[in-house]
């Protein structure tokens, strides 16, 4: 079987893939972004820094060390046009995309074709590694989505899916028909901090949608929750999540729905047609 390069970012997903190589005895390296990974969950695991302004460098390495696929998980910062243009591999990237790097979709749909067709590298879903992850249709926990939630999940799927055709974000919090705010680049936590003082109790509904963007490159950044993310959504005062079917990725399915069920709010997955 391949050697596996994990490119790890912030978040749990990383060690989830590198508790399911170990599972299954596949061997691998880790990728970690400086000041995005937490080098705490790395000290036991071979592990390779790197930077965008390093990055071909890395490359090499894995290559060397004989990584034939990659699997890109967890949040990755943003990179400059300064830090791409201090690599020479990554600067002649970004003369061929030009442009078209206008959001985060864009920017991951061409790296992972560099990755593929410059580089040689096969790059792969996460769900491929962790068979359970992607969220299903319907009720995940005890709780359930009313009629008024349905019609506000409905609206916050449209809501959702029109910013993210602007390659601008995944997620929506709606609350009683009225959209109480739209992700961007501080990404989904701050999302719903900020709309956190305009949640009122007093009327129905409440929720936050996350869903995948039309034409995502579905090997990288699909929209995730888990257990966090249920008590950001209950601090707030929202009464549930809604995500994409086949669409999303439910980080420890097992503690998110069992965190979901404490706080009182549902967790749901609806099918979305293209």
């Amino acid at each position: 079987m391949a050697r596996l390069g994990i490119i790890a970012g912030a978040g749990a997903l990383p060690g989830r893939i590198i508790s399911a190589c170990r599972d299954t005895g596949r061997d691998f390296c880790v990728l970690a972004f400086e000041g995005s990974a937490d080098p705490a969950d790395y000290q036991d695991v071979p592990v390779q820094w790197i930077r965008m302004s390093r990055i071909s460098g890395a490359f090499d390495a894995a290559r060397a060390e004989g990584v034939d696929e990659l699997v890109m998980v967890g949040k990755i910062p943003r990179p400059t046009v300064f830090d791409l243009m201090r690599d020479a591999r990554s600067a002649k990237f970004l003369a061929k995309v030009g442009t078209r790097m206008l959001g985060d979709n864009n920017i991951l749909a061409a790296v992972v074709k560099e990755l593929e067709e410059t580089e040689g590298f096969r790059v792969i879903a996460p769900e491929t590694l962790l068979g359970d992850i992607l969220a299903p249709e319907g009720a995940l926990g005890s709780i359930k989505p009313g009629d008024a939630d349905l019609d506000d999940i409905h609206r916050g799927i449209v809501v959702a899916r029109e910013i993210g055709r602007l390659d601008i974000g995944q997620a929506a919090i709606v609350q009683n028909g009225t959209v109480l705010g739209v992700e961007g680049v501080e990404g989904t936590d701050r999302l719903i901090e900020r709309c956190a003082e305009f949640v009122d109790p007093a009327l129905p509904g409440g929720m936050l949608v996350k869903v995948a963007k039309p034409g995502q490159e579905r090997r990288a950044d699909l929209p995730a929750i888990g257990a966090n993310t249920v008590a950001n959504v209950a601090r707030a005062r929202l009464r549930g999540i809604a995500v994409e079917a086949g669409g999303a990725l439910v980080v420890d399915r097992e503690e998110t729905v069992r965190a979901a069920d404490a706080a009182g709010i549902y967790v749901y997955g609806i099918r979305i047609a293209d």
